[in-house]
């Protein structure tokens, strides 16, 4: 069975004259320049600016041409993509289809691979034509690969950078440091955690939407200096504006909060894997490996008291680890769970925890708005019923050093995920499936959840061409997900960026930063 993917490319031509220069800032760097070393949104962000995938997606969202002009599935097991001619690498060298069977080899040995798993191999007709096998069949191919970035062969030998980095960040390359995409920009200075300076490629094979010929995005982990850096003219715009400080920004003239939908959402992951907790009181067992446990914990988290005194209502409580928009998810399984403190204190009783027990809780206190506050919310909350909790709080670059893998070095950790392929299936591969390194399947599932009927319906929805199956197959999964509460939803964000006036920007619900797209005003 066929399905014909052709969509013509756009770009609007922007004279030299306009040129500008735009400054932003945010709270946290990208750990690693390395496209292939870890499946990060922050990072994903910084480099789909650089590198460039086969398929991307346009401002609004909708998939369209990169590095391959057209797609089509030309079997079952095959997809077939016609690569763009004349594409050089920001150091000159030509695009071609090695380069794509390069970077495949090179993302399956690193921390992406749960993004590309489903692709079994790839063959090369002629420089610029590739076959891409999958090893079931895979309707929803192009929309997984957006943030699978091509790099050149060539360059990657000559620097010793054929491996990826680690996703830990334990491990370097000369990748992890320098870039050498096809992208609309180039890194022409790094400063890491302090600043990033993108410079225009006058060689790009597109143009660019907007005006912005140099980009400085500044690293500023203290909100209240972030807002008075806008304020005070330093920077056209910041990201992750604290809910607090939205209405002063609205009311200073010249400035504005633009709030936007963000497919991000926070949740709680116990380790369920392990038989003793490794940062907890209980000795020889494990409490969360009861069901009843973990559903007194849901029950304990208040998600609307959250929103509103933590939130100021820049999020959305929710019942699944996935947002509304995603494909897959419905209104009754995006329903939250509602706090009821004296079922879960009974809960806890029927367990044998009456007294309670404590336990570490992993977060991060730079990676996403108010994470460290929603950290010790959750914790005020779960001691109500015993539950003790010592929250743990740290910079994103030492939290995924413990917590991602291979570590997983955590008892209870607090956790954001955005799906950018807009569909469940990458949600459950990625997390919800049972870890298995060799396949590259559950490789960010932190507390180590299975059920094997899970799995089954993983399987069997990630290669249903048929849409109402498929979608019956997601939502049969989702439900056993919820009902197991291996995941425990905390709500959905918003992304706040403060903006100052004559400054036009792109935000997308995948968090990027696209900057082909931003305008900034004479």
């Amino acid at each position: 069975m066929a399905l014909a993917a052709m969509v013509a490319a756009m770009g609007v031509s922007t004279g030299s004259a306009n040129a500008a220069e735009f400054k932003f800032a945010g709270p946290l760097d990208a750990y690693t320049l390395d496209p292939h070393a870890v499946s990060n949104t922050l990072i994903f962000a910084v480099l789909s600016n650089v590198y460039e995938p086969l398929v991307r997606r346009n401002a609004e969202q909708k998939l369209e041409p990169a590095l391959a002009t057209e797609w089509k599935q030309i079997d079952d097991l095959s997809w077939e993509f016609t690569l763009r001619e004349g594409v050089k690498f920001h150091n000159g060298n030509p695009f071609t289809a090695d380069d794509v069977i390069f970077s495949l080899t090179r993302g399956k040995a690193g921390g992406i691979k749960s993004n590309i798993a489903s692709m079994a191999s790839i063959e090369k007709d002629g420089d610029y034509k590739v076959v891409i096998k999958t090893i079931a069949p895979n309707p929803i191919l192009p929309n997984q690969i957006v943030n699978w970035f091509i790099m050149d062969e060539e360059w990657a030998e000559e620097n010793g950078a054929v491996a990826p980095g680690s996703a830990n960040n334990s491990t370097e390359t000369y990748a992890n440091r320098n870039v050498n995409g096809t992208g609309p920009y180039k890194i022409s200075s790094r400063d890491p955690g302090v600043k990033t300076i993108f410079e225009a490629n006058p060689d790009w094979w597109d143009k660019l939407s907007g005006n912005v010929d140099k980009a400085t995005f500044f690293i500023i982990p203290n909100p209240s200096t972030r807002v008075s850096a806008l304020l005070s003219g330093e920077v056209d715009m910041i990201e992750s504006v604290p809910p607090q400080d939205t209405g002063r920004i609205d009311q200073t003239t010249g400035f504005r909060v633009q709030a936007g939908n963000d497919l991000r959402t926070i949740y709680l992951q116990p380790d369920v894997a392990r038989d003793e907790l490794i940062f907890g009181s209980v000795k020889d067992k494990n409490p969360f490996k009861d069901v009843k446990v973990r559903k007194a914990m849901q029950l304990a988290i208040d998600t609307t008291a959250i929103q509103k005194r933590i939130m100021r209502n820049y999020s959305t409580p929710i019942g699944t680890p996935i947002g509304i928009e995603v494909a897959g998810n419905t209104s009754e399984l995006a329903t939250p769970v509602a706090a009821d403190v004296d079922q879960a204190k009974a809960l806890m009783e029927e367990a044998g925890y009456g007294e309670g027990f404590a336990v570490t809780l992993d977060c991060t206190n730079d990676r996403f708005m108010n994470d460290e506050a929603t950290c010790l919310a959750i914790a005020a909350s779960l001691d109500r019923i015993g539950i003790k909790v010592t929250p743990r709080a740290q910079t994103t670059s030492q939290w995924a050093k413990q917590v991602n893998p291979p570590e997983y070095n955590t008892s209870l950790a607090l956790l954001g995920y955005s799906p950018f392929t807009y569909d469940a299936h990458i949600f459950m591969t990625s997390i919800a499936t049972t870890r298995d390194p060799e396949k590259g399947l559950g490789s960010f599932n932190i507390g180590g959840y299975s059920n094997p009927k899970v799995d089954e319906l993983i399987v069997a929805s990630g290669k249903e061409t048929d849409p109402a199956k498929r979608t019956a197959q997601i939502g049969e999964a989702l439900q056993i997900i919820k009902d197991d509460v291996g995941f425990i939803p905390i709500h959905q964000l918003k992304q706040l960026w403060g903006v100052r006036d004559g400054v036009e920007v792109v935000q997308p619900a995948d968090l990027g930063y696209p900057l082909r797209y931003f305008k900034v005003a004479e």
